[in-house]
């Protein structure tokens, strides 16, 4: 699962704003404006969060689990940039 939270700060990592989220993730506007209103977890159909987190994939963010491992070696980080 992802959160608003977690969107905001992946796109700040990757330096866009939602429009350009929206076009990465093949969305649209509206529905990123949505999912980063969310409070907490982001209710969505399946396919838009597919696609916002493959969108954040190709970009170079890295989304692990809670407590795994990093492919950095760190653990508890829940985005971060890949190398």
């Amino acid at each position: 699962m992802i959160t608003a939270a977690q969107i905001r700060a992946a796109r700040a990592l990757l330096g866009v704003d939602q429009r350009s989220l929206a076009a990465l993730a093949g969305l649209s506007l509206p529905t990123i404006q949505r999912m980063e209103a969310s409070d907490g977890v982001i209710r969505s159909n399946v396919d838009s969060l597919m696609k916002i987190v493959a969108g954040l994939e190709s970009a170079g963010i890295v989304l692990i689990g809670e407590g795994a491992a990093s492919p950095g070696g760190g653990r508890g980080v829940r985005l971060a940039r890949a190398p």
